[in-house]
């Protein structure tokens, strides 16, 4: 197989976000070599996706039908963002993940160091949404929300003027029978949140009193270690390790990269919770990375030699994923915690140990997203996502676009986070008790 299948399981929040939301280009007439440029990358996201996709058959779609009938849209494309519209527009015919155009202005800044006017600016927010309302789940230590005395569990409202709420009914009544559902309802408040580093955002929340509360944040590079991968936008990779009642041990992590920081600490929290009574493994709102990582950290728990956590297909080759022990493992209860932002490799993962002996899966269904997949800049200067590979469970499950159905069913309310509550490791821990 060949090298690119260690870059496997790209996290599907790029390749599902850009087909629903891109940046406004600008919309200056093109020129002659612009529209030569917008014509050369057509054709290079069509071909690519003709000779590299792992289905030949293109799931009964006719390819060159598709051709046919868009490139004409293109010739007549008029400015950056139309021409992006038709690439979108043709990748979203395979309705698959890890397929989606960056714009070329999103690059320009991906390497730039942190100063206003960059992009990769945060609130320190995370949020759900549940039953219709915008909730903050948790906000990250020394970030603007929380200097601001932000808390999890208050709603939010209206961003920068605009009501939030009413975003809501046209996206569940659209994907009401989605795994992705969740991903793109946060994804619709998380867009809005975000802006270059030294932008402000105005935010009015309803408090745990239920009192409107209005905050302006100015926002500051995502905290955790920057990680550039080829031509994907950054990732920050963040860690925590924790001993919870009952000394149950906790180990959560915001992504699937930087293997050389990841497995050592995921390695001391493993060897740090041997005598405990039970593990938790946080992968919730994970958006994936390297998915042959998911090996290395099954192996602290399947004490059983060579199981299969599934296989990756390309159109040419097959690859298994097989979990080898670690010499000394733990053989206490696993919990592992996902929910409807856990995509691509944390699927793969979870999916990859579900029905294992002394493993549960508990939370929500995960996005259904777990595509391996490539980026490069295309003639426009564009980025294209791609993917190159699909992913069967051990257990024959084609997890793209069904996610991982946990075993436990628990979800975050806004009453419990409001207490300080963590209904989904509630429901862990009561697990871990009952083995």
């Amino acid at each position: 197989m060949k090298k690119r299948v260690l870059f496997a399981g790209m996290a599907a929040a790029f390749g599902i976000a850009m087909l629903v939301s891109i940046p406004h280009a600008a919309v200056a007439e093109l020129t002659a070599e612009e529209r030569k440029l917008n014509l050369d990358s057509f054709e290079q996201v069509w071909t690519t996706i003709r000779d590299q996709h792992f289905d030949p058959t293109f799931g009964g779609l006719d390819w060159q039908a598709v051709h046919d009938e868009l490139r004409p849209k293109m010739e007549g494309a008029g400015n950056a963002q139309e021409a992006r519209g038709v690439l979108i527009e043709m990748i979203s015919r395979l309705h698959l993940s890890h397929f989606g155009i960056m714009p070329a202005d999103v690059y320009k800044n991906i390497d730039a160091p942190a100063k206003k006017g960059d992009r990769g600016g945060s609130t320190g927010i995370a949020v759900r949404v549940l039953d219709r309302a915008a909730i903050v789940t948790s906000v990250a230590p020394d970030t603007p929300a929380h200097r601001a005395g932000i808390k999890p569990g208050w709603e939010i409202r209206a961003i920068d003027g605009e009501e939030i709420p009413p975003l809501f009914p046209s996206i569940e009544d659209e994907f009401k029978n989605s795994p992705r559902k969740e991903f793109y309802l946060a994804s619709a408040v998380r867009s809005r949140l975000g802006g270059a580093i030294g932008d402000t955002v105005t935010v009015r929340f309803i408090n745990g009193n239920n009192e409107p509360v209005e905050k302006t944040l100015e926002l500051e590079e995502k905290a955790g270690k920057k990680i550039i991968f080829g031509n994907f936008p950054p990732f920050y990779l963040t860690t925590a390790t924790d001993t919870l009642e009952h000394g149950i041990g906790y180990f959560t992590f915001s992504c699937f990269f930087d293997p050389i920081t990841l497995m050592p600490l995921f390695e001391s929290a493993m060897k740090s919770f041997m005598n405990a009574p039970g593990v938790i493994i946080d992968v919730r709102g994970n958006p994936g990375g390297i998915a042959q990582m998911a090996m290395g950290l099954a192996g602290w728990f399947v004490e059983e030699k060579n199981v299969d956590m599934g296989t990756m297909r390309t159109r040419s080759n097959t690859l298994r994923f097989v979990i080898n022990p670690r010499p000394h493992v733990y053989r206490g209860p696993v919990a592992i915690l996902v929910d409807g932002l856990s995509g691509s490799a944390a699927e793969i993962f979870a999916g990859g140990v579900h029905g294992l002996p002394r493993i549960r899966i508990i939370g929500s269904r995960t996005v259904g997203g777990t595509l391996p997949s490539a980026a490069v800049r295309l003639p426009n200067g564009d980025g294209f996502q791609y993917a190159f590979a699909s992913y069967i469970s051990r257990e024959g499950v084609e997890l793209e676009g069904r996610g991982v159905i946990p075993d436990t069913e628990a979800f975050p309310t806004r009453q419990a986070l409001l207490e300080e509550r963590d209904p989904v490791i509630e429901a862990a821990i009561e697990w871990i008790q009952s083995q």
